[in-house]
């Protein structure tokens, strides 16, 4: 199984998972869909299913396109927001793609609908994938936009933190550096925060993206997972969890407004050569989602 990472939009990931005998593909929340299809004919690959995270435009745009342009194509998703969706997918439902294995992990909270993927090859001993959209980053999570932080402690706390910590973590946005500023806010002395932004700059200055990390690394430095530390606790002034996770979140909501910049909607016309003269024609932007 091969994971191809392929940065969109402004700062979004989309990925095809490959099997490499077979040269099937499914693709995870193919935000641009031209730029997809491109990368599979060159490849020679043939596209078999599409699994989407949650309804926001950035991560299930390209689904319509892809069912009208793929004959048989199938998309799975949690909600029925999502645009061409074909086949609907509950809480620890397991698909199997050959020798892929995907289980459906739901995690409402940024959205009431979201789903993340963890998946596996049979008799492979690399490590298993998490695809995890707008739900847990690194460094960070996501906006409580739908849900609570009851909601997003269980999710991170319970049914993430369940998997194997060797799992290798995809998630849908390259934020990395901004999440570790805030966590180097939390927790000062922390040298794995430390070591990690250094790292995460220079992937940066590359071009290169930082994904995917562990589940095992983001217990070292993503404060949404150590919310039992005492130094965390500090921070926000609580001790219990769910507490610890509410302030959090909303100490990072402020940390460090974002510059102005287009919205997603007008970093995909851009890619299409679509954009019109004023970007005031194109629907609103999206709110920020980490």
């Amino acid at each position: 199984m091969k994971v191809k990472v392929i940065s969109i939009l402004e700062d979004n990931y989309m990925y095809l998972v490959i099997e490499e005998q077979s040269k099937q593909a499914i693709a995870v929340d193919p935000a641009v869909p031209h730029r997809l299809l491109e990368i599979v004919k060159r490849e020679g690959l043939s596209l078999i299913a599409v699994l989407t995270t949650h309804y926001h435009w950035d991560h299930a745009r390209g689904n319509e396109a892809l069912v009208k342009e793929v004959p048989g194509l199938k998309v799975y998703g949690a909600d029925d927001r999502i645009k061409g969706l074909t086949d609907k997918v509950t809480d620890s439902q397991e698909l199997k793609f050959n020798s892929i294995n995907v289980r459906c992990l739901f995690t409402p909270c940024h959205t009431s609908g979201d789903m993340c993927y963890y998946i596996w090859e049979d008799e492979c001993t690399d490590a298993p994938a998490v695809f995890t959209g707008d739900t847990l980053f690194i460094g960070g999570c996501g906006r409580f936009f739908e849900g609570t932080a009851e909601q997003m402690h269980y999710n991170l706390t319970k049914v993430l933190a369940s998997l194997p910590q060797e799992t290798k973590v995809f998630c849908g946005h390259e934020n990395t550096i901004k999440n570790l500023k805030f966590a180097m806010l939390v927790e000062p002395e922390n040298e794995k925060v430390k070591e990690m932004l250094s790292w995460a700059r220079a992937r940066d200055d590359d071009d290169k993206p930082t994904v995917p990390s562990t589940l095992k690394e983001e217990f070292d430095y993503n404060p949404f997972l150590r919310l039992s530390e005492k130094v965390v606790q500090k921070f926000t002034g609580k001790t219990d969890p769910v507490e610890v996770m509410r302030v959090l979140r909303k100490e990072k909501d402020k940390f460090q407004k974002p510059k102005d910049r287009l919205p997603p909607q007008a970093m995909l016309a851009l890619q299409w050569g679509l954009l019109m003269s004023s970007k005031d024609h194109l629907s609103s932007a999206l709110k920020e989602n980490d």
